[in-house]
């Protein structure tokens, strides 16, 4: 096996890794019962002081002082990143939870087309047929947030994914390890917290949730979702969020008995649909890709 390989399947299981443990974030930011900006100031405190003292264990069992932002490129992560929590934590507090993870999915499309604009990856036909349906899928969940009063929740987590896909694009085109750059831009949105908590006073019920949340679920999964665009491409890392549009629902629902309206089911699934085949097709094209690279490279 070639090395191209082995770094492309090492990519698929750090970035599936990540993409699992994040299934666990919404049901636990809403089981701390609180406002958005405290939870928020919670989370990013965690997750903060999390990321360094896993900088400082790692540092000293390897012998070396790790980068922890490399470059500016690693500044401009870490403050998508940052952006994105913020965006994220808006949404999260401002429509269903079914909507918001469908709309998450749409990450995938817009990574394509990032990948085209500033990283010359031209999307295949099949792409452009994904995007057609997923935009499908999304007017209906937006549509159904405008009859529902949940239209500013949809259009901030439609900008909260744009800004995510940025981050993984900018990430891909560096070729660094910004999995640290991305844990530690929690910064922005531990100041922008602070400030707003001043203003409007704390309050988290149980704050036990968010704690486990930013020290364990987020440090994970920003760990390993930020790291995978070292090893395989944009839209690859993109696929991984699609076990948080799967799953997340599922775990509301079991929890929080909230069912998902019938359009965002039903703009759900056609969303999913064009994403699992697209994100199929994406796989079999990178390892086609890999297989006939490591035949004009041979170890």
């Amino acid at each position: 096996m070639s090395q191209l390989e082995l770094d492309h399947r090492k990519g698929l299981l750090i970035t599936g890794i990540g993409g699992l443990v994040l299934t666990a974030d919404i049901p636990l930011l809403r089981l701390g019962h609180g406002e958005t900006w405290s939870t928020l100031f919670l989370r990013s405190v965690t997750t903060f002081v999390a990321a360094l003292i896993i900088w400082a264990v790692w540092s000293l069992a390897t012998g070396r002082m790790r980068t922890i932002v490399p470059g500016r490129a690693g500044l401009v992560v870490a403050a998508l990143y940052g952006l994105t929590s913020i965006t994220f934590m808006i949404a999260v507090y401002n429509t269903k939870t079914a909507n918001l993870v469908f709309i998450l999915a749409f990450n995938t499309v817009f990574s394509a087309l990032l990948s085209w604009v500033f990283l010359k990856e031209r999307p295949k036909t099949v792409t452009f047929i994904a995007m057609f349906f997923m935009l499908i899928g999304v007017g209906i969940i937006v549509r159904e947030g405008l009859a529902s009063g949940h239209v500013f929740g949809d259009l901030v987590a439609l900008l909260s994914t744009f800004i995510l896909s940025t981050a993984i694009t900018v990430s891909r085109a560096s070729g660094q390890d910004m999995g640290f750059a991305a844990i530690l831009g929690t910064a922005l949105p531990m100041l922008v917290a602070a400030f707003m908590v001043s203003q409007n006073g704390y309050m988290v019920e149980v704050p036990g949730w968010i704690i486990f949340n930013g020290a364990v679920v987020t440090t994970l999964a920003f760990l390993c979702l930020a790291t995978g665009p070292k090893f395989i491409s944009g839209p690859e890392v993109a696929m991984f969020y699609l076990l948080e549009t799967v799953l997340t629902p599922i775990w509301v629902w079991m929890i929080f008995s909230e069912r998902p309206s019938d359009p965002t089911l039903a703009g759900g699934m056609i969303i999913i649909t064009a994403l699992v085949c697209h994100s199929l097709w994406q796989m079999y094209h990178a390892r086609r890709l890999a297989r006939m690279k490591a035949l004009r490279h041979p170890v």
